[in-house]
């Protein structure tokens, strides 16, 4: 004897209900979906089909009980089978005797496998057909009746719902990870380009400290790529799931930026309508990047100390104390060390960010690094409309090299872009990067090449007396000779 079906039915549809908000996977969803199906009706088979594109027919068998794989071949072949019509019309079919039925009687799947009873509905989001259930019975006629219909539609229903929502979650969930993939990707330590000694050293301390929470003071001049320095580290850590949030510590006034970091609550002050979470809550279990963190006020300099000291917010008009699990990445461009020795900066506060530090050299003292970069901004920008620009001309990788580059790689970056929009043939020249004039340039700063170092004071000593050679040449300790030779050589029009 089979359970009340009342009771049977509605402790079906309950379970269904429950499988929707608890499961996600789609093959647990199916093979669920089926096991209730199959024991509410007490069938000793079923599949069920969902919509494949790529499948010769448009259906794929998803999930099966009790079928062997040539049973299943020939069930699901394109002729007169239930499975074929439940699909074509979109309609359920019951089969109470099916080798009597005379609509499927002659199959040739259902004569082979002594079939007595089939039930099939169809599969429903709103108008759009998903697929189907199919159900059926070797041992008993009449196993199915038109009873059962009323729960079988009704469960489809559900059973679709089920389905659907755990396909989208899964679409979401592996949109996500890609989109995970590629923030992962581009600020890798791929996307941070450098090759000198002095970048070898930023690599090496950045691995170090990916696998800790220690704090990270990083140093360099504006533009030299901080920040970008500050995202390779999180997104390579262990808390590269969680929020990433960068707060610019120069822009905004005490009481705002106050309320940024850590919130306000309800009431606090005018225009504060609803509690809101400030930005080391949201970043809760990932990573704050202060920038230019040398311009901080004493305020919230001692307001900063406390969180890193007890891991604690208070949010603006709040007595209540909230935790909160972050690792802190600072920048400036200014030397935090002298500040703190002109009483500018706190102390205590200046070692706390300064557990590691990694300071980042000015593009001028990596000028090996630069045709590396120009390299990498014109693969970036050369695109589409501007991809038959393949490369530079050997004079401007030379200027490139011997520009003192105030703006850093910020302003490289810059002038490659602007140079791919201007230059009209294969190869960038000078005159498509409209740099300024370098004569002006520390002829003295660290890592120059001696020939360099050379070019810069004679163009320099030349100029300072109006372009008089024998004057330049006496002042210099040289010959007339040597220096038209010089001149020549560098292209300067003097010569």
């Amino acid at each position: 004897m089979s359970a009340s079906p009342t009771r049977t039915s509605l402790d079906a549809l309950v379970e269904i209900a429950q499988t929707i908000n608890t499961l996600r996977d789609p093959e647990a969803v199916l093979e669920k979906v089926l096991e209730i199906a199959m024991e509410t009706l007490e069938a000793e088979r079923g599949f069920i089909l969902l919509k494949a594109p790529q499948h010769p027919e448009g259906f794929a068998i998803r999930s099966q009980r009790n079928f062997t794989d040539q049973q299943l071949g020939e069930l699901v072949r394109i002729s007169t089978s239930v499975v074929h019509e439940v699909l074509r019309r979109g309609e359920p079919v019951l089969v109470y005797e099916a080798q009597q039925d005379e609509r499927y009687g002659k199959a040739e799947s259902i004569v082979l496998q002594r079939i007595q009873s089939i039930a099939c509905v169809p599969l429903r989001i709103k108008e759009r057909l998903i697929g189907a259930i199919y159900l059926d019975s070797l041992s008993q006629r009449g196993r199915f009746t038109r009873d059962n219909l009323p729960f079988l539609e009704a469960f489809a229903h559900q059973a679709a719902i089920a389905i659907e929502n755990a396909q989208l979650y899964q679409a979401l969930r592996e949109e996500n990870r890609r989109l995970r993939s590629e923030i992962q990707r581009l600020h890798g330590f791929d996307e941070i380009v450098g090759q000198s000694p002095a970048m070898r050293e930023v690599f090496d301390t950045m691995a170090r400290v990916l696998d800790t929470d220690a704090t990270v003071l990083i140093e360099g001049e504006s533009g030299t790529g901080k920040e970008l320095i500050a995202r390779a580290i999180h997104y390579n850590s262990e808390r590269k799931d969680k929020p990433f949030v960068v707060v610019f510590c120069g822009s905004l006034p005490d009481e705002l930026l106050e309320s940024e970091l850590f919130g306000y609550k309800k009431g606090a002050f005018t225009g504060a309508l609803s509690d809101k979470k400030g930005l080391f809550e949201v970043a809760d279990g990932g990573t704050v990047f202060l920038d230019e963190v040398g311009d901080l006020s004493p305020r919230m300099q001692t307001a900063l100390l406390r969180v890193l000291q007890e891991g604690e917010i208070r949010r603006v008009g709040d007595t209540q104390v909230r935790k909160v699990d972050v690792r802190v990445i600072s920048a400036t461009n200014k030397p935090l060390r002298e500040l703190v020795q002109q009483g500018k900066f706190r102390e205590d506060l200046y070692y706390r960010l300064n557990t590691i530090q990694i300071t980042v050299p000015p593009l001028r003292h990596r000028r090996g690094d630069i045709p590396l970069l120009a390299h990498h901004f014109l693969d970036k920008y050369a695109v589409k409309k501007r991809a038959h620009i393949k490369g530079f001309t050997p004079e401007a990788l030379e200027l490139l090299e011997r520009y003192h580059w105030p703006g850093n790689v910020r302003e490289l970056e810059n002038t490659i872009e602007r140079a791919v929009v201007l230059a009209r043939g294969e190869l960038i020249t000078p005159e498509d990067l409209r740099l300024p004039d370098t004569d002006g340039a520390d002829p003295f700063e660290p890592d120059l090449p001696l020939k360099e170092v050379e070019r810069r004071v004679v163009l320099r000593t030349l100029k300072r007396h109006g372009g008089n050679i024998s004057e330049t040449a006496r002042v210099l300790g040289v010959s007339r000779r040597w220096l038209h030779y010089k001149l020549k050589e560098w292209d300067v029009q003097n010569a």
